[in-house]
């Protein structure tokens, strides 16, 4: 882990600071000693989402709010210099239910969070998309001018979201830039991704329940995905550009399972489910970044590796108590 000093002091705004990584980029920042204000979404029940599992949570600002609603969008952004927006309708099989959903909180809500920085006078914009934009590939490793291609309402919405924050910058002069980390995983991700799903199942026998085995991905645990958050904010450089932050490996399903297994002295036994397919013409085949952008403009590299980011994983999976690592699903 690099500390970043010119994050030092700066108060900076983390929006979907309850979620998988938001919840542990919140946490580096405030480690780091920036003033962090941590945007949780607003629910009935006063949760702050991983956050009210935090030992530093009392050394952030933490508001409740909601990035589709524009008034909170502003109130969020005002006085901060940077901003980190995370926030997001992510899972990909509710997209297909539910599209106008991912409109609304994907694409309004970044209009929303681009005008507040704008109004704000922000020094800096991260948007948060992801490595679904593509589809699957057709050049690899998938270079940042690899065609976009919307195979998800999900994927569609975040092409949508990453346009509308480029063209903020281009038409307002907003210092936007557009991080794309490809298949993060670790510890607080929903159970419902599938490298939790996998881990859950062996630890209760051999029994792996499954879709497709054969798509690849470019698994990358969350260290080095707030590293790459981190160094994307503290570097001028990276103003106006979209780049890359995946490990250059690339990891079939398949082999991820047995990885796991490997891991937990099993042999896995896969069961194809239907129902956990893909729809026709969505499934995005092979996923695998080229990360030479980002290594060449910050001197970044992935310095956890996915073996050990999977042991983690898994110790952190077994510490929790029955049904609470599936509270949370952003």
């Amino acid at each position: 882990m690099t500390t970043f000093p010119r994050l030092h002091g700066r108060k900076v705004l983390v929006t979907g600071a309850g979620g998988f990584i938001g919840s542990h980029l919140a946490e580096r920042l405030t480690r780091d000693g920036a003033q962090v204000r941590a945007m949780v979404h607003y629910n009935a029940l006063g949760s702050r989402g991983w956050l009210d599992h935090s030992s530093i949570a009392n050394e952030m600002e933490i508001v409740a709010g909601d990035v589709t609603d524009a008034d909170s969008a502003r109130a969020a952004c005002a006085g901060v210099e940077v901003v980190f927006h995370l926030a997001a309708l992510i899972a990909i099989p509710y997209s297909y239910a539910a599209p106008r959903s991912y409109a609304r909180t994907n694409l309004e809500g970044t209009i929303n969070l681009l005008q507040g920085a704008r109004d704000a006078g922000v020094a800096r914009f991260i948007q948060t998309s992801t490595s679904e934009v593509y589809g699957t590939a057709r050049i690899v490793p998938i270079p940042e001018a690899h065609p976009l291609q919307g195979q998800s309402p999900y994927a569609a919405s975040k092409i949508a979201s990453d346009k509308m924050a480029e063209a903020f910058h281009l038409s307002f002069g907003l210092p936007v830039t557009i991080l794309r980390p490809f298949n993060t995983f670790g510890p607080r991700q929903s159970s419902r991704a599938v490298i939790p799903t996998v881990i859950r199942q062996l630890l209760a026998g051999d029994e792996v329940r499954i879709g497709n085995t054969a798509p690849t991905r470019d698994f990358n645990p969350v260290p080095n995905t707030v590293d790459a958050f981190v160094a994307t904010a503290a570097s001028d450089r990276a103003i106006g550009a979209t780049v890359h932050f995946g490990s250059g490996r690339e990891v079939s399903v398949g082999d991820m399972i047995a990885a796991v297994g490997a891991l937990l002295g099993r042999t896995p036994r896969i069961v194809t489910e239907a129902v956990r397919v893909r729809k026709g013409g969505s499934e995005v085949e092979r996923l695998i970044a080229d990360n030479s952008l980002a290594r060449e403009m910050f001197g970044w590299a992935p310095g956890v590796s996915f073996e050990d980011g999977l042991a983690a994983t898994i110790e952190w999976i077994r510490a929790q108590p029955a049904g609470e690592a599936s509270r949370y699903v952003v």
